[in-house]
């Protein structure tokens, strides 16, 4: 029987420990990685797997040859990987395409469809009519005379640079890290003004690094953050006609808001 399932992750962080050290955690990730290999029939990765990534003509950052490698096997092995570029790793030039073979989209939210059921998936960063600041730094990130004089760096001074850059982005969010009201929730609020104006079944989004399961109102529609692998492992699974969070080897399973 062909696999059916469709696997949803973000927000990895590697480079950083947290409750595990960022090599413990990326060996976890690995582990299941293999785990759902037999049934996944395509895996989406949503954002934030690194917590900084740049890459240079002929240099990219050392490590995670764990986590790229299993990736690779899991293209070689017929299985699509699609990444999607996050506010920490957003500089993926080329080379996760050319050496593991993954898709990666550096333009989202974009709309997919599974077994009839449309989803639309982002890693959620500048989303929404809040945060300015972050969306006119997002366009300084990306604008290519701004990554070419970053270029001109040497890696070793470069990534100096950019890990604190990438440690302050991380402390101004971790007030944000905590699930109030779901009415606060900028990517909640996002997916329910789309939903009026180009409806789909599932929004899947990370950036929050908290598990979320969230109806749209008047609709059928779901919200759905995957978390994050810092101190959830949660993903998300697609069985063909429906979307469910889960958790990987770890007690802390709570759910934001579940109240359908």
């Amino acid at each position: 029987m062909p696999a059916s399932q469709i696997y949803f992750a973000s927000d990895f962080h590697l480079g950083i420990d947290a409750r595990l050290t960022s090599r413990e955690r990326e060996k976890q990730i690995v582990g299941w990685l293999h785990s759902i290999a037999s049934e996944c029939a395509h895996l989406y990765l949503v954002g934030d797997l690194f917590d900084f990534w740049f890459e240079y003509g002929q240099v990219i950052p050392k490590g995670y040859t764990r986590l790229l490698g299993s990736l690779a096997e899991l293209v070689d092995s017929g299985i699509p990987v699609t990444v999607f570029t996050g506010n920490h790793d957003l500089w993926m030039f080329g080379y996760l395409e050319e050496e593991l073979g993954v898709i990666v989209h550096r333009e989202q939210p974009i709309q997919v469809q599974h077994h009839g059921k449309k989803f639309l998936i982002g890693h959620g960063d500048g989303l929404g009519p809040h945060d300015r600041g972050y969306k006119l730094l997002k366009k300084i990130f990306t604008n290519p005379l701004a990554q070419w004089s970053f270029a001109r760096l040497h890696p070793n001074l470069g990534m100096r640079v950019a890990q604190f850059w990438s440690g302050k982005s991380r402390k101004a969010n971790v007030q944000m890290e905590s699930f109030q009201k779901l009415e606060q929730e900028w990517l909640f609020e996002y997916a329910c003004a789309q939903q009026q104006a180009d409806p789909v079944d599932y929004y899947v989004f990370g950036h929050r690094h908290l598990p979320i399961d969230a109806a749209i109102p008047g609709s059928n529609a779901r919200y759905i953050n995957l978390g994050d692998w810092l101190h959830h492992n949660s993903f998300g699974i697609f069985d063909g006609e429906n979307i469910r969070l889960e958790f990987y080897q770890t007690d802390n399973r709570t759910i934001y808001p579940v109240s359908r």
